[in-house]
Parts: C-alpha cells; structure tokens; sequence
C-alpha cells in the first residue's frame, strides 16, 4: 500500500497544501534563522554571507552575492548557479523549487514568488496553498521591483525590464517588460 504524500511532497508536486504543517513550519523557522544571521552581516563579512547561503539553499554555484536584507520561505528549494547577484530587498518565496542559471543579475526588489492561492474562495478558505517552480536561464538580468509569478520559466540571455510583472513564460535572447510582461524585442 502506499504511503500518503506529506504536505512538503505535496507543495512540490504542486498540489494543494497546508503549509500549517510541522515538517514545513520547522523548516521554515529554519530559514528565518539562517537569513536573520544573513542580514545581520556586515559589507566586509562576505566569506560569512557565502557560507550562510551554502546552509540555505539547495545548491549555490561559485561567486554568490546576495546585498541584504534578502528574504525566502524555505531556502532548500532554491538552486543558484555561478555568479548570481541579487541586490537589495528581494525575496525568494521558494514554496517549489527555483533554479536560477549561471550569471544572473536581480537589481532591487526582485520578487520571485513560486507559491499562490486557490482562485476559488471555498478552496482558499480552508487554508490549503499552492506552488509551482520557477526557472530562470543563464545571463538573465531582472530589472528592479519585477514580480516573477508561479510556474515561469525565463530563458537564457534576457532582459526583463524593471516593473515588470513576469506572468507567462518568456523566450531566451530577448528583452521583455510590461504588467502583463511581454517581448519587445529580440536580440
């Protein structure tokens, strides 16, 4: 007979969950802990940030920087490659997994959301949640204050303009902007 899924396996098969559930809560707590002693370093503490980062996130390629203050849900769904940069205030709610490519750019206030709400209001008042994964390519630059939403995936080598909020996915070697976002060119 199998076994029922626990409400972590079920947040990351993107199915509803409760996120009230010891195993997530505990992990949660966790990664406040971790980015509370992350945003309390000083500029000079890199070798302490890095470290820091390698206890939160599933995976962290060479060269991470992350500018605090920096906030995430769980940390251990998060996978960076090589030479990510993350400026000021940006967050990570990582409810599923989000894999970011090598040489990423996030300016100011980058918001990376995997998680979200049922639509219909019965469902969303029994508490239950949702979340889908998150991919962003190689060489991607993200402008300040941009939301990526829930299930996108950005390709490699774009640009998404600053304010903009990422609801569908967008293609490799373009620069795209807008709510909703969208092409404008190709490069």
């Amino acid at each position: 007979m199998e076994q029922p899924k626990t409400e972590r396996e079920k947040m990351l098969a993107g199915e509803l969950y409760v996120a009230a559930d010891a195993e997530l809560q505990a992990l949660h707590l966790e990664a406040c802990r971790l980015t509370r002693l992350f945003n309390n370093t000083g500029e000079e503490e890199r070798n302490l940030r890095s470290q820091l980062l390698h206890q939160l996130f599933a995976k962290v390629g060479k060269n991470p920087q992350i500018i605090p203050n920096f906030y995430c849900d769980y940390g251990c769904h998060i996978y960076v490659g090589d030479n990510f940069y993350m400026n000021y205030g940006c967050v990570i709610l990582d409810c599923n997994t989000v894999h970011i490519g090598d040489n990423v750019l996030c300016a100011p206030y980058v918001q990376i959301y995997t998680a979200y709400h049922p639509v219909d209001p019965k469902i969303r008042l029994t508490g239950k949640e949702l979340a889908a994964p998150i991919k962003i390519g190689n060489n991607v630059w993200i402008g300040g204050g941009a939301i990526i939403c829930p299930g996108v995936t950005i390709g490699d080598n774009t640009t998404i303009g600053a304010g903009s909020v990422v609801t569908k996915n967008i293609p490799e070697n373009v620069v795209a902007a807008g709510n909703p976002c969208r092409v404008i060119r190709e490069l």
